[in-house]
């Protein structure tokens, strides 16, 4: 099914200009060391990219499921208080 959405053109197309020819260089040696066009290689780097939150995200999602009653200076404390 996934074939034919990209056949049919109704998955999104993403253009990048002006790769330093150095970048570009490197780039194809890993898509021919992975067996895959640069195409495919940029393709599937995008896709796991997109797939792994970024800090600010992950943090974010912490903050949302998690609400704790200890400030951070009574945490410090408490971890300063282990400490000694």
């Amino acid at each position: 099914m996934t074939a034919l959405w990209r056949q049919n053109g109704a998955m999104p197309s993403v253009q990048i200009k002006d790769v330093p020819p150095e970048t570009h260089a490197v780039l194809v040696q890993r898509a021919a060391a992975a067996r895959q066009s640069l195409q495919e290689y940029l393709r599937t780097k995008l896709i796991e990219d997109a797939a792994t939150p970024t800090m600010a995200e992950a943090l974010a999602r912490i903050g949302d499921k998690v609400r704790g009653t200890v400030t951070f200076e009574q945490a410090v404390e408490a971890v300063r208080s282990d400490r000694r």
